[in-house]
């Protein structure tokens, strides 16, 4: 493979060669998948079909389950087909658009966590102009230009990535289109994406990061000051299942990418990807449904119906 236009597809790597153990994954997965879809499904349902939830809080959910979903259906149901058909092959435009969906979705899983903790923040330290702050149109910006910023983001890594010549192997040490795993196979420098991915990825992470710490600052200053025990819980309750998902979230991503050298293997290197491509979308919802009362008594009178 000499350069870039000779290779037209890619081969992503398996998690067993035996064929029982393939099966076995299917049925893993699929369970996982199946878990995951009706878990932010139902999530969005019961959030759209009661009007007591048209709030800001649960129209940024709403946006977190529909990321959810959107994100772990970027590469799990490849590697669902690949376990059972065996069949590891990726096409390059299937690579491509696996590599954008993945910076979009999980881009904006960070960004929308960015923007719930700013609505906690409002609602608990400044109850009073609430619905002045966060307002409809207010919301509708913040979440479009969280979108809007993640599919720019997400563009300019996918061409940057796929301006590489790929000539050392076609073959991805990842069950689906990792950048890092990308460059590896590039006999093109990559310094330079390396370099941006590095600098872009310090730059929003800790923006974001440093606003949720932030804003959780001011939270439990102003809950300790709430005199009743009963005014602190239901202030804590409702930030409980954030703070819960954020931490998820940040520590699967450190752990997938953010590890020394020293821990890294290809087995460790799979099971960490695993990790963070599927723990937070299947317990997002889980998290929110059982610390949420008013989610939980919407679902029960659904249920009932």
């Amino acid at each position: 493979m000499a350069n870039e236009s000779i290779i037209t597809e890619f081969l992503l790597m398996g998690f067993s060669e035996e064929h029982d153990m393939q099966i076995l994954y299917f049925v893993i997965f699929l369970i996982i998948y199946l878990l995951s879809l009706m878990g932010n499904v139902l999530l969005l349902v019961v959030v759209i079909l009661n009007h007591h939830l048209h709030a800001p809080m649960y129209f940024f959910l709403v946006n977190l389950s529909f990321s959810d979903v959107c994100f772990i259906s970027t590469m799990i149901p490849k590697a669902m087909a690949a376990s059972l058909t065996n069949n590891r092959q990726i096409s390059y435009v299937g690579c491509a658009a696996q590599v954008f969906s993945v910076f979009t979705f999980g881009g904006s899983e960070l960004s929308l966590l960015t923007v719930m903790a700013y609505d906690r923040y409002v609602a608990i330290c400044h109850p009073l102009q609430y619905t002045l702050m966060m307002n409809w149109d207010a919301c509708l910006q913040m979440s479009a230009a969280s979108w809007i910023s993640n599919l720019i983001h997400a563009l300019l890594h996918t061409i940057l990535t796929f301006r590489l010549n790929f000539c050392k192997s076609n073959r991805i040490e990842q069950f689906f289109c990792d950048v890092p795993h990308l460059q590896k196979i590039s006999c093109t420098d990559t310094r330079i994406n390396q370099i941006l991915i590095l600098v872009v990825a310090i730059i929003v992470d800790s923006f974001c990061s440093g606003l949720i710490f932030i804003s959780y600052g001011y939270i439990f200053l102003a809950v300790v000051k709430i005199p009743s025990v009963q005014g602190r819980s239901k202030a804590f309750s409702t930030c409980t299942p954030h703070l819960t998902v954020f931490s998820l979230f940040l520590i699967s991503t450190l752990f997938a990418y953010m590890r020394p050298q020293s821990l890294s293997s290809q087995t460790l290197d799979l099971l960490s990807a695993v990790l963070y491509t599927v723990l937070p979308p299947v317990l997002n919802p889980l998290i929110y449904s059982f610390r949420n009362k008013d989610i939980q008594k919407a679902v029960w009178r659904m249920l009932k119906t």
